[in-house]
């Protein structure tokens, strides 16, 4: 018997941007097309940074990056220079929506949403998120679902490695990841009447990295009649049929909400932010890097003469020498505002090796956060709106360069994604406009019908509860 709450499933898919469903594969999307066709449709503009983590936390939780103490994949241990570590399901600050729900008694299943190792004890079932080690063993809660699932998946379905040079063979994983994944969502969904069911899918952020320069010929790097200009189109004519049996698999009473994180774009290149660091007099080595590259931890930085340096990724991670804090500080606390003001104003006159400006945005956690915990860095900046990835590597002798230094890569993530909502009592195609990802856990509690936490952040989406 029906308990007669509403019921809501998620799919997330992460890095899709709105040109990329809505337009360019919509062709090889006939299923998501029709869901498609009787929701509310819009663009859900991303937090920043615009990465995987901490933009699905945030979507969940109503709170921003700062507050959630979540500032990307990697954070830098605090007292060390280079020392890093990954954030997990026990960082973020304030507990997901389906945390909350939990604790009220709904029945909840969460499939890979991130943060999400390891999987939290929920009442229901938590599979943990890409970021799960290879060698885990403890990826699923209850840990009693572990040989079923295995015995469902067929093997891994958490991530592939996509940086490397044989592009056949990732894109054989990525399929074989994302058809495994789905066999494991549509089991869960069939054991019992979820209140909520979300699942989170990497497949498409990883075809983007791997192939984007295949399909869209206006890449830097676009290679002409290549045998591989069909392989991102394969992958969602596959995904579709997948998410289209699940979606098959739904009761005529569930509600769906489809999501992505943010969006992708073709990557330009890397900005060395490391090496104009050198050359600008901020960041000194006891001896030159090799000129074939190294990262920053294994060059032999001069601490003592140092006052800046940088991480690299989607966007660059800047860190203050700051006397008192670090281990061989040279900046005093009172001259750090005045030395962001001038890296600001230095950074900005940057240009491309085609001549046009770089377009750098720098900021602190403190202009864009309400609250900053955690282990922040001390200032994050974009580079020609994240089109250009931050190299943090240095040898290289030149401030740009047209490849990625961690390994072959074709995009970058870019601010807009998705947003879908499908209400089986008002089946019809409407369109929502630009959202916030802020704004959706303030709309899912009201949908669920439950008072949503005081310290969310966001506000409801309007015209999803109309």
């Amino acid at each position: 018997m029906g308990t007669g709450r509403p019921r809501l499933v998620v799919i997330g898919l992460d890095s899709v941007s709105p040109d990329l469903l809505y337009h360019r594969f919509a062709s090889d999307t006939p299923h998501l097309q029709k869901l498609l066709s009787k929701s509310a449709v819009g663009t859900l503009r991303t937090c920043d940074p615009p990465i995987t983590v901490p933009a699905w936390g945030v979507m969940f939780s109503g709170v921003d990056p700062g507050t959630l103490g979540l500032y990307g994949f990697r954070h830098r241990k605090p007292g060390t220079y280079e020392k890093m570590y990954i954030p997990d399901s026990a960082t973020p600050s304030r507990p997901m929506l389906w945390e909350v729900l939990s604790r009220l008694g709904r029945r909840v299943a969460v499939m890979g949403m991130p943060p999400g190792y390891p999987p939290p004890s929920l009442n229901g079932v938590a599979v943990g998120d890409f970021l799960t080690p290879d060698e885990a063993t403890n990826w699923v809660n209850p840990p009693s679902l572990r040989t079923e699932l295995e015995g469902v998946s067929g093997g891994p379905f958490f991530d592939v490695t996509f940086r490397v040079d044989d592009r056949a063979q990732v894109l054989k994983e990525i399929l074989e990841m994302t058809r495994r994944r789905w066999r494991v969502a549509r089991h869960l969904w069939s054991k019992e009447a979820w209140d909520f069911f979300a699942v989170h899918d990497i497949g498409p952020d990883r075809i983007h990295h791997a192939f984007w320069k295949f399909f869209d010929t206006s890449h830097p790097k676009h290679p002409q009649g290549s045998e591989l200009a069909s392989a991102a189109s394969e992958f969602y004519r596959m995904l579709d049929e997948e998410v289209g049996a699940f979606l098959d698999g739904l009761g005529p009473d569930v509600r769906v909400l489809l999501v992505s994180d943010h969006g992708s774009q073709a990557m330009a290149g890397c900005f060395c932010v490391n090496e104009w660091l050198i050359q600008n007099g901020y960041l000194s080595l006891k001896k030159p890097a090799p000129s074939t590259g190294v990262p920053l931890e294994k060059a032999e930085v001069d601490w003592s003469r140092t006052r800046v340096w940088g991480a690299g990724g989607y966007y660059a991670r800047l860190f203050v020498n700051e006397q008192g804090r670090e281990l061989q500080g040279t900046v005093a606390p009172s001259e750090t505002k005045a030395l962001i003001e001038r890296l600001r104003a230095e950074l900005s006159a940057v240009r491309t090796p085609s001549g046009s400006p770089l377009g750098v945005r720098l900021f602190t956690p403190h202009d864009v956060y309400r609250e900053v915990r955690g282990d922040p860095p001390d200032m994050m900046a974009y580079f020609g709106e994240a089109r250009w990835r931050s190299a943090g590597s240095v040898g290289h002798g030149q401030l740009f360069l047209e490849e990625n230094d961690t390994g072959p890569d074709d995009a970058v993530h870019s601010f807009d994604g998705i947003i879908a909502y499908f209400d089986p009592a008002n089946p019809r195609r409407r369109d929502l406009g630009v959202q916030q990802i802020l704004d959706v856990a303030p709309t899912l509690y009201p949908l669920l019908r439950v008072a949503p936490p005081s310290w969310m952040q966001g506000h409801p989406i309007r015209p999803i509860l109309e």
